[in-house]
């Protein structure tokens, strides 16, 4: 327990700040870091040593973000029933067909392309902190980025 007590103290900063970019608030990222640190203590014995221990913590807190942000999806699809009645709702359901066809799109791609273009879409991260994230190159960032965004437009 003592050990992982220092990698809390010694990784917290950094999954917060990463979280944080995430979601852009920050009630919401102490929440799900503080998930992310209780499942990454619940699942230790499974680290298997095949990356930085920071981008087995980062890879638990977004993977929480996502679920979380699916979760809050669907209360936001039960809501959109209350919009039949708004003279926005054609809009709003293109727009919402859109994106769900988006990430549709986004889940069959192979990786590192569909997290390299989750990071920098919708987490908004630089190229450069996706580079860190991956311990490559800020041009690698760009270029898979772009890679990712001309396979997406492709299947539309």
């Amino acid at each position: 327990m003592k050990e992982f007590d220092a990698i809390y103290s010694e990784y917290y900063s950094a999954v917060y700040k990463y979280v944080l970019t995430l979601c852009h608030d920050k009630n919401v990222a102490e929440e799900i870091t503080q998930e992310a640190f209780f499942k990454a203590l619940k699942n230790i014995d499974k680290f298997r040593g095949e990356c930085k221990l920071s981008v087995w913590l980062c890879q638990i807190a977004k993977n929480t973000f996502l679920t979380l942000e699916t979760q809050n999806q669907r209360r936001s699809e039960q809501s959109t029933d209350n919009l039949e009645a708004c003279g926005d709702f054609e809009q709003a359901l293109v727009n919402h067909d859109t994106a769900f066809a988006i990430h549709k799109i986004l889940h069959t791609l192979d990786e590192p392309y569909k997290e390299v273009f989750w990071l920098r879409t919708f987490g908004e991260l630089s190229f450069l902190q996706i580079a860190s994230l991956f311990e490559k190159t800020e041009n690698w960032a760009r270029v898979t980025y772009h890679r990712a965004k001309i396979k997406i437009k492709e299947e539309l």
